[in-house]
Order: structure tokens, then sequence, then C-alpha cells
């Protein structure tokens, strides 16, 4: 059986994530930015970073569980 870090690691869960990432993290900076950014104003680059580091996370521990869970119930 594979461990949780391999799966993570496995093209398909990563492109996922990063895929997620992308529009998650694209939408919450217009959110969480987009004032400051039309205004020209000092954007928070630690914020920007954060989401879309968050939505990968959560996208890939979120599918390995799955995968992990179908692999329980298999066995």
């Amino acid at each position: 059986m594979k461990s949780a870090l391999q799966i993570a690691r496995s093209r398909r869960i990563a492109r996922n994530a990063i895929t997620v990432s992308l529009v998650v993290g694209t939408v919450l900076n217009l959110i969480n930015q987009g004032g400051p950014v039309l205004r020209g104003e000092h954007v928070t680059w630690w914020n920007v970073l954060m989401n879309y580091v968050v939505p990968c996370c959560v996208s890939t521990y979120s599918a390995v569980r799955n995968q992990l869970s179908q692999c329980d119930e298999q066995a």
C-alpha cells in the first residue's frame, strides 16, 4: 500500500491541487486584495502567497484521504 506522501506526490493529485489552488487562490486574492490593487496601494505578499498555498494543501489533503479510504475499503 502506498504511503500518504507517495499519494500526495502523484502527478494526478499534484496537478489537480495546483489547478484548484490557481482558481481558488485567484478568487481569494480578488476578494482579499482586490481593493488595494485597484487603488494602487500596498499589497500584503504573504497573504497573496497564502491564498494559493492553503487551497493547494486542502485539496491535496482531501484527495489523499479519499485515496486512502478507498484503499481501506478494498482491503
